[in-house]
């Protein structure tokens, strides 16, 4: 089966209520399409880097085959929000006019408990490999960012990874790093069979799909304030950064293995 990486656009006509459990205040709204999407904003804390690292994060994930919601851009226009009563709200709307990012709304999915539902040793090991590859800190007991929804485990919120990306320095050596944040992996205790699932991942990905997944960050994404780089020099190191650490997957496998050790 041949992925696409080819997000649908759609424009946000209605803006119904925060979500208010992140710092970054998404929100649930509505689009053209009469489907409602989990908003995030280019205007919130982390700007556009956490849309890329949303974006992805969530493009290898289904890529490798892994539940979560539907990915589209999402564009505000200039007179959205003017009427919103919540300044901050207003301020949030106003600061995030363009292109911005949204997962489809999962109704009636529930929060994952791991204390409620178990997870067998081959899901929990592909989402480990998956969050330690693309840096992913915030998948843990006290935030699992994962839903159950017509009992499927589906995965939501990868705008915490890659982090690198907020110093810019030294990305190299963070490609090669062994990701010591996995120790606190929810789903680190079940994830018995990390090697088997590196072998499968491995053939999964490669460098034509990791550059398709690239080349779908919006150029306007890629324009920094005070960025002496250009947008396709940007491009390139997310590239880099993401081929390098598939090379060397065994630093972050050993890493988890370690880990593991530990807690069982």
């Amino acid at each position: 089966m041949k992925n696409n990486f080819n997000l649908r656009t759609v424009n946000v006509t209605r803006y119904i209520t925060p979500l208010r459990e992140g710092g970054s205040l998404p929100a649930l709204a509505e689009a053209d399409d009469d489907f409602k999407y989990v908003l995030k904003f280019r205007g919130a804390g982390h700007g556009v880097k956490a849309l890329i690292a949303e974006l992805i994060g969530g493009q290898i994930a289904k890529a490798l085959g892994l539940q979560l919601p539907e990915l589209v851009y999402a564009h505000l226009d200039e007179a959205f929000g003017r009427t919103e009563g919540d300044e901050e709200i207003q301020d949030l709307l106003q600061g995030s006019q363009g292109l911005n990012l949204a997962l489809h709304f999962l109704s009636g999915a529930i929060t994952f408990d791991p204390v409620v539902t178990e997870v067998d040793a081959k899901l929990a090991s592909k989402i480990v490999w998956l969050d330690a590859f693309i840096t992913n800190v915030d998948r843990t007991f006290r935030n699992t960012n994962m839903l159950i929804w017509h009992k499927e485990l589906w995965l939501i919120d990868h705008g915490a990874c890659l982090y690198f990306h907020h110093s810019w320095e030294n990305w190299q050596k963070h490609a090669i790093s062994p990701f010591k944040f996995i120790k606190d992996h929810v789903l680190l205790p079940q994830a018995c069979i990390l090697e088997e699932i590196d072998a499968e991942f491995k053939a999964l990905l490669n460098a034509e799909i990791l550059t398709e997944i690239v080349n779908s960050i919006p150029v306007d994404w890629l324009q920094w304030e005070g960025a002496d780089a250009t947008p396709e020099s940007l491009r390139q190191v997310y590239l880099q950064f993401l081929t390098t650490r598939l090379n060397h997957s065994e630093i972050f496998i050993n890493e988890a293995q370690d880990a593991r050790k530990t807690l069982i």
